[in-house]
């Protein structure tokens, strides 16, 4: 891909009912040419040997492509590799490899893994598979020109068996490729991010397991997006002699503004010559104090408080993304700030300001300036976990 393009990465998986460790494994690897390995591998049967089969697997893999070997080598070397299991007498883990270069060619070989869907304008677009012989195994491959909009999708075929629950009971029978793909197709035109988007297919398996999965189920999820910049200014500088200096830097940026902090939005407003007003679109929640309006402004919001959620629906976002459906429907200012951080921003910039805010002090349980700094730092590094390019610069 070229710069202007971005490749979204979620996936995440569930564990076979009465196991306590998943089977299947992904591995995500960044390559020093810019282009993205992502593996999802299917350990034989299921619990600790499945997990050592997948993680080998997808780490081995993962590593390898990155380095240019050849698929066939690669895949030798796993066979080698790999653990015989004593009660079938097997080395064995199913697997699907996604290589994602910089120009947005994409290369997948598969092993007896559910095949890849990909979904371009909310319709299932044919992969041009074909199918080559490495040692004993049949190995699928296709390569292909990727678009903005692009979703691919690759599972586990706990995926395709969700429907079968642990002890026999029945949902509503198998679930199918075809039907994940006719599933998938009008969620993946919604905006979401690839993260949400792969909760979501997870949490409808988990429903037609009936809350009893009957296999490792794992789904990866990848959505080509354009590179979107966005900017966010928290807190006046230290020295009120850099009000204009900051502010000049950040409206000088483009992509969307937002404006965390009473006394930096009114730094902001006073610069843009405008007035903050109320907004009528925000709801009011409890755990997130309200904010206005600024012309010029694309979000302003409280700040250490309102930062501080964000930072609690990223931290979720890198776990089991729990508290999605929170952040994605609702219209409170850490709600809209996350979804613009989360599903729109690939290059964040932070403009920080480094004064000590006085309507913290005195308060029952002060907000220190290190606390703030804390809280701005730690979702900063959420960020970047996320695969967001961040860049910070202090006042």
């Amino acid at each position: 891909m070229t710069e202007t393009f971005y490749a979204d990465i979620g996936y995440g998986s569930l564990t076979k009912e009465g196991e306590m460790i998943c089977g299947d494994h992904v591995e995500q690897v960044e390559c020093e040419d810019g282009s993205t390995v992502v593996v999802l591998a299917d350990g034989l049967g299921s619990g600790v040997k499945a997990c050592i089969l997948s993680t080998l697997t997808s780490t081995m893999l993962s590593r390898m492509i990155a380095e240019d070997l050849p698929i066939a080598d690669c895949v030798n070397a796993v066979a080698e590799a790999l653990p015989i299991c004593s009660v079938r007498e097997l080395a064995y883990s199913t697997f699907t490899v996604l290589h994602i270069s910089t120009s947005g060619l994409l290369s997948i070989f598969q092993y007896d893994n559910p095949s890849a869907i990909l979904l371009r304008d909310g319709a299932e677009v044919e992969i041009p598979f074909s199918s080559f012989i490495v040692g004993d195994k049949v190995i699928e491959s296709a390569r292909m020109q990727l678009q903005k909009g692009d979703v691919i999708i690759a599972v586990s075929d706990g995926v395709e068996n969700a429907g079968v629950a642990h002890g026999g009971a029945s949902y509503e029978g198998r679930w199918g490729r075809a039907d994940i793909a006719e599933y998938m197709e009008p969620i993946s035109v919604v905006g979401f991010s690839a993260k949400t988007m792969n909760t979501i297919l997870l949490d409808e398996c988990f429903k037609r397991y009936v809350a009893e999965p009957g296999d490792d189920t794992t789904a990866l999820t990848i959505c080509i997006k354009g590179r979107e910049q966005v900017n966010v200014l928290i807190g006046p500088p230290a020295n009120m002699t850099d009000n204009k200096k900051m502010m000049s830097l950040f409206f000088s940026k483009r992509g969307k503004h937002i404006v965390c902090g009473g006394t930096t939005a009114s730094i902001a407003a006073d610069y843009l010559g405008e007035k903050i007003v109320e907004d009528p679109y925000i709801q009011s929640n409890p755990d997130v104090p309200a904010m206005g309006k600024i012309k010029g402004v694309d979000l302003t919001t409280e700040g250490v408080l309102t930062i501080g959620k964000v930072l609690q629906y990223a931290e979720d976002y890198l776990e089991d993304n729990g508290t999605y459906v929170q952040w994605c429907y609702s219209r409170d200012s850490a709600s809209l700030m996350a979804r613009i951080l989360f599903e729109e921003a690939t290059d964040i910039d932070f403009f920080i300001g480094s004064a000590v805010n006085p309507a913290h002090q005195g308060m029952e349980e002060t907000i220190t300036f290190s606390t703030k700094m804390k809280i701005i730092n730690d979702l900063k590094k959420c960020l970047k976990k996320m695969g967001k390019r961040v860049r910070s610069t202090y006042f």
